[in-house]
């Protein structure tokens, strides 16, 4: 199984963000595009790459598109990981041992990102650390608030093309 490729409807799911609210994408969805960055704490790659999606989170903050973690790990684990990296957009925990939402979502590696369009429809599917699809993921959401692409990299920051996850 691989991740839900671009073109799919993306699964109906419920859970409940690191702070016990109950969070809805069919509710999400009804207000506009949903990003879903789903991570485990132990994994290199997702803290080589969740500051960089803090930075799309603060630059787009209020553009419309709701942007929010899922990880697999446990409460106390997950909000360890949030502090260290910086990460201030809600997070979500799946199921620990069962991962309902990973599962329906086809994970075989973290970090894997999706673009949900207002419509449920999965426009981008990435897995690791691809650039080039955080470079589109910023683009759309520039687009989304009408609005030119933020600099996402600094002056002289290395930062890689690809990462695997």
């Amino acid at each position: 199984m691989t991740a839900l490729a671009t073109g799919k409807k993306a699964p109906d799911f419920s859970l409940k963000t690191l702070d016990g609210k109950s969070f809805s994408l069919q509710d999400e969805l009804s207000r506009g595009p949903v990003v879903l960055a789903f991570f485990k704490v132990s994994c290199p790659t997702c803290q080589y790459a969740f500051p960089f999606f803090e930075r799309l989170y603060k630059a787009y903050a209020k553009n419309g598109v709701t942007m929010v973690g899922v990880s697999q790990n446990d409460a106390k684990e997950t909000k360890a990981f949030t502090k260290e990296f910086g990460v201030t957009f809600p997070v979500l925990l799946d199921e620990l041992g069962k991962y309902p939402v990973s599962n329906a979502y086809g994970l075989t590696n973290v970090p894997t990102v999706f673009w949900i369009a207002q419509d449920g429809e999965i426009e981008i599917s990435t897995v690791g650390w691809v650039k080039a699809d955080f470079e589109q993921i910023n683009g759309k959401l520039a687009d989304a608030g009408k609005s030119a692409p933020a600099m996402m990299f600094r002056p002289g920051e290395d930062v890689r093309d690809f990462r695997a996850g």
